[in-house]
Order: C-alpha cells, then sequence, then structure tokens
C-alpha cells in the first residue's frame, strides 16, 4: 500500500541528502588530510563536528516548533548545498584552509541538525500513525544504501578525480533535497495551539518546556534514557573497533572496511522486517528483543577471533539497532504533542550524543585492561537496556492505538 505523495516527496529529499552524507564522510577527512599532517587536527573535524550538533540540539528544536518544518528543511538542505559549493570553489582555486573546512563542518553540522529534526517531526502530520513503522523503515533502508554502501565510494572516487569533485557533488545533492521538500505541505503554525498558551518565551525557556514533558512521560522519557544507554554501549565497542580488527581478526584496512560494508546488510534486513515483527509481538517485546540480540551479539564478537564470524555479528548488532530505532521514533512520532516534537525530538538528541561521548571515552580506558573488554561490557550495558524497556514500555494492543493506550 502506498504510503502517499507526501511521503514519497520526504523520502526523495531524504535519499539525496543522505547521499550527500555519505560523500561528505568519505571526502572531508580526506580533504582535511591534504591540507594538514597533522593527525590532531583531521581527527578534530569529527570532534567539532559532534560538539557543534550537541550545542544546537536544545535551540534547534526549539525553532523546529516555532516555524513551518518544511521551510526549515528547505532552507537548511538549501543553505548546506551553498557552503559547500563555496568550500568546492575555494578549494578548486586553491585558497582553501583547515580553517575554512573547519568553519564549513561546523555550519553543516548545525544545518544537519536542523534537517534531521525538522524531518521526524514532520512524518507525523503526512502519514498515518498506523504505517509510521513501515515509513520509518524505508527512510532507514535509503540511509542505509545512500550513506553504507553509494555515498562513501562515490566519494572516494571523486575525490581521486579532483578533490573539490565530491564538494560540488554534496553541493548539489543538498540543493536537490532542498528544492524537492518544496514539494512538501505547509504546516501552519497555530500560535494558541502552545501546551501552555503563553506570550513566546525565550529560547531557553521554550526548550526546557520540551525536557520537562521528557521527563515527565513515562513512555517516552524512558525510550530517552534507553537511547542514552544505547549510545554508550555502541560506543564501546565502535570506538576501538578498528584496533580490535586489526590485533584480534587479523585484517587490515581494506578487510576492516568490508565487514563494516557487510554489517550494513543486517540494518536493511531490519528495516523491511520491523513493521510485521512489530505487529505481531507488539512495540514492547519488538524492543526488548531487539535490544537482547544487541547484547548477544556483542557478547559473541568479544570472543570473536575470525573475520567473517565477526561480520555476520556485526550485521546482526546493526540488525538490532535498526530495529530498536524504528521502534522508538514511531513511539515518540505517535506519543509527543505536535507542538512540543521538535523540543521533545532535540532532548532525546542530547542524552543521545552525551551517551556517545561518554562510550566514547569509556572504551579507550576499558580497551587499555583488555582490547575485547569494551565489547563485553556494551554487551552487559545493552542487557540494562532490554530490561528497562520491559518497565517502561507497555504491552499495549497493538490493533488500538498507541497513542491512547500509553496516555493512560
Amino acid at each position: 500500500m502506498s504510503l502517499g505523495r507526501p511521503f514519497r516527496v520526504l523520502w526523495s529529499a531524504n535519499t539525496a541528502s543522505n547521499l550527500a552524507d555519505g560523500v561528505a564522510f568519505i571526502s572531508m577527512p580526506l580533504l582535511a588530510a591534504s591540507l594538514t599532517d597533522d593527525p590532531r587536527l583531521v581527527a578534530g573535524l569529527a570532534t567539532t563536528y559532534a560538539l557543534v550538533r550537541l550545542l544546537v540540539a536544545l535551540p534547534i528544536g526549539v525553532w523546529v516548533d516555532r516555524i513551518d518544518r518544511r521551510t526549515l528543511l528547505v532552507s537548511a538542505n538549501l543553505i548546506r548545498g551553498l557552503v559547500v559549493v563555496a568550500l568546492a570553489v575555494s578549494v578548486q582555486l586553491e585558497v582553501g584552509t583547515l580553517q575554512l573546512l573547519y568553519g564549513t563542518f561546523a555550519v553543516i553540522g548545525t544545518l544537519e541538525s536542523a534537517a534531521d529534526n525538522a524531518a521526524v517531526s514532520l512524518m507525523p502530520s503526512i502519514v498515518p500513525h498506523q504505517d509510521l513503522d513501515r515509513a520509518n523503515g524505508r527512510i532507514s533502508t535509503a540511509q542505509l544504501l545512500a550513506d553504507e554502501f553509494a555515498g562513501p565510494p562515490l566519494g572516494g572516487l571523486l575525490f581521486a578525480v579532483a578533490a573539490a569533485a565530491p564538494m560540488f557533488a554534496m553541493g548539489g545533492l543538498w540543493a536537490a533535497a532542498g528544492f524537492i521538500a518544496l514539494a512538501l505541505p505547509i504546516r501552519r503554525v497555530d500560535p494558541t495551539n502552545d501546551t501552555d498558551h503563553t506570550q513566546r518565551q525565550s529560547v531557553f525557556r521554550e526548550a526546557m518546556q520540551g525536557a520537562r514533558w521528557l521527563a515527565k512521560n513515562k513512555t517516552v522519557g524512558g525510550l530517552a534514557l534507553i537511547g542514552a544507554l544505547a549510545s554508550v554501549g555502541y560506543m564501546l565497542p565502535f570506538s576501538i573497533l578498528v584496533l580490535f580488527a586489526e590485533q584480534r581478526l587479523n585484517l587490515g584496512g581494506f578487510g576492516y572496511g568490508v565487514i563494516l560494508s557487510l554489517s550494513a546488510l543486517g540494518g536493511l534486513v531490519g528495516s523491511f522486517t520491523t513493521s510485521r515483527v512489530r505487529g505481531r509481538i507488539g512495540y514492547r517485546w519488538t524492543i526488548v528483543a531487539s535490544l537482547a540480540t544487541g547484547a548477544a551479539s556483542l557478547f559473541a564478537l568479544s570472543i570473536a577471533t575470525n573475520g567473517a564470524v565477526a561480520a555476520a555479528l556485526l550485521a546482526i548488532y546493526i540488525f538490532h539497532a535498526v530495529v530498536w530505532g524504528i521502534c522508538a521514533t514511531s513511539i515518540r512520532q505517535r506519543l509527543v504533542p505536535d507542538a512540543l516534537r521538535g523540543r521533545v525530538n532535540a532532548a532525546s538528541r542530547v542524552l543521545g550524543l552525551v551517551g556517545l561521548a561518554l562510550g566514547s571515552g569509556l572504551g579507550g580506558v576499558f580497551a587499555l585492561v583488555d582490547l575485547p573488554l569494551p565489547i563485553a561490557v556494551g554487551g552487559a550495558v545493552f542487557v540494562c537496556c532490554a530490561v528497562l524497556a520491559v518497565f517502561v514500555i507497555p504491552n499495549a494492543n497493538e490493533r488500538s492505538d498507541i497513542a491512547v493506550t500509553i496516555a493512560r
């Protein structure tokens, strides 16, 4: 069954944007490496990107709720395109600098946060609630194909042709995403529809409204807490995975890239099957089973010594991550009031970003004790997530509206 024209528009814009993200994943670090030999400055690009996304998440959530989300989505993609094309021109003219690259990456991180939040917040207004799992699954499929399979090799190929080539491609793709999004319906913001029915407040106070709603809602707040813990569990192994592949699996750079690419296949399976599984056993047990699967895959990976086995286990892990992500996103989209959706998404995102930073730091510390230890600890974290999910997600009858069932 078709999800409708507005969804097809959003899916197309999201796919073009994700393809640009995949190109950037490879080409931006390559450009940084061509401008400096200092590994700290090359690595600092990713650090800058993460810090910017953390700092802007809450204020962006406020603007997602204040203005038309279609306009925000269009603007964020068009501006990203223009900024990256300007960088490409500077590289082509051989006047590009590392400072300019850092500034561009900071702008990209800010606008990506805006575009992502706007798209997630927009979805419930264009797709019926009972179809959100299927819609989010299709978005996840496109994201995996663009980010993991098509974008990185395309970025590397274009960079081999000319350093500016992937920048021009990224600019064109983001601009295309912006123009495609113009076909989305406009959301008229009713100022009387605010949850507090008050005059507009400061950005900070409005952001705190979303955080307070999140803290008071057992289900959505619990999902945010699980998401933060899952982010810790994710980064514990992945922060040292390249060393594990090299020292325990005896894989070189090519082999490491292969197992990562193969792992994405698990995500594709998850994106196609989540809706059906959730329809059979409900949100609670789908999420619990997915988190338990993630734990089991990490426990097994911590004792693996074979590259093929590790690739299969990573595919199972990514399968769990996609299933969990689709279910958590769909529940949040169903339960959060439209007027607060951007701010609640932002507050949840902040918790996740903090979890990623914490997991990355702990992964390095645990690896000093024993290289497989961060992977095993990550599995233990996911066990805790699965247990917590049993208590925070009600066993709602999936034939009824979960929004009504959970709100009771």
